[in-house]
């Protein structure tokens, strides 16, 4: 395995995008592009990046604008852009998935999303529906009504207005984490709603690149990506082709404790997706991939991707 970074020219015209590529040792019979969450970075998919490319998977993926190292200065952390973030932010996923075809043009790729991540790489499937992804994978997916989604927006847009776009509100930061922990108590860390594994929570919490606040700017942009995928007109344009996996773990509160995955399952059934698997780890929380179990999410996740990517080469063929 081989690990190696790099950036490149993001849609915003002025952030150069951190990237981080997993190699397996000989040629890839797979590609995983990982898009992160809401305030943490892509080299915290290091050890489940690692074991993917133990089994010729890449897995490669960027930390998004506002996030890790792709920032011009700290005061950037939780900023996407002056204009259009959310669609920046797509834009950049976008040009990683052309560079990963690019160097691998016959070999599958599939997107896999965490968090904000799962929100981005649904609206993905409606954004950018020709480039025919070979499967996603959505993990720590959320289900919000869509009064509450307009409510969070129009709040945003209101402070946005009011205070400026750089503005770190404390009542959004609460609107979207706020409650997280309270099914915990006694709470441990204020992040206790991560993960069962304490190792991992004390490693989020100690690292400056996941403490910091969401600006309004970034805020109005991301409830506008969420807002999209309530647009039936948007959803019509997803390729009903691609297989889904949901994977969520049964105590994630953005998950609305386990109601939040079958939901979405429902939501692809009824849209006419085929191939729709959804995996609900019992005990789990938010992070699946680093949760105690997480060699049982390793495993649902390598042979959703090795599976599919066989379908896809017979396809071809």
């Amino acid at each position: 395995m081989v690990e190696k970074t790099e950036y490149y020219s993001s849609s915003d015209g002025r952030t150069d995008i951190y990237v981080a590529v997993w190699e397996p040792g000989g040629e890839p019979v797979a590609l995983l592009q990982v898009v992160h969450g809401m305030a943490e970075f892509i080299d915290r998919y290091d050890r489940f990046a690692r074991v993917l490319a133990e089994h010729g998977i890449l897995v490669a993926g960027n930390d998004h604008l506002g996030h890790g190292y792709s920032v011009k200065s700290k005061d950037d952390w939780g900023y996407f852009a002056d204009y259009h973030g959310n669609r920046c932010v797509l834009e950049d996923m976008r040009s990683l998935y052309g560079i990963l075809k690019s160097r691998y043009p016959e070999t599958p790729c599939f997107m896999m999303g965490h968090s904000m991540g799962s929100f981005l790489v649904r609206q993905y499937l409606h954004v950018y529906p020709a480039d025919k992804l070979d499967g996603v994978i959505l993990t720590g997916v959320g289900m919000q009504p869509k009064a509450l989604i307009a409510t969070a927006l129009t709040l945003a847009k209101l402070l946005r207005r009011v205070q400026g776009k750089r503005h770190r509100s404390q009542l959004l930061t609460a609107m979207a984490l706020g409650n997280n922990n309270r099914f915990f108590k006694p709470n441990r860390t204020p992040c206790d709603w991560l993960t069962r594994d304490e190792a991992i929570v004390d490693a989020y919490v100690a690292d400056e690149r996941n403490q910091f606040k969401f600006t309004t700017g970034a805020f109005v942009d991301m409830f506008t990506g969420f807002y999209s995928l309530y647009d039936k007109k948007n959803l019509a344009l997803m390729d009903r082709a691609t297989p889904v996996m949901i994977a969520n773990g049964d105590h994630d509160p953005v998950g609305d404790m386990g109601k939040a995955g079958p939901k979405l399952y429902d939501q692809f059934k009824d849209l006419g997706f085929d191939d729709v698997v959804m995996k609900q780890y019992e005990g789990a929380r938010h992070e699946i991939v680093n949760e105690i179990n997480n060699d049982e999410v390793d495993r649902d996740i390598i042979d959703f991707i090795l599976s599919r990517a066989e379908n896809a080469a017979s396809v071809e063929a």
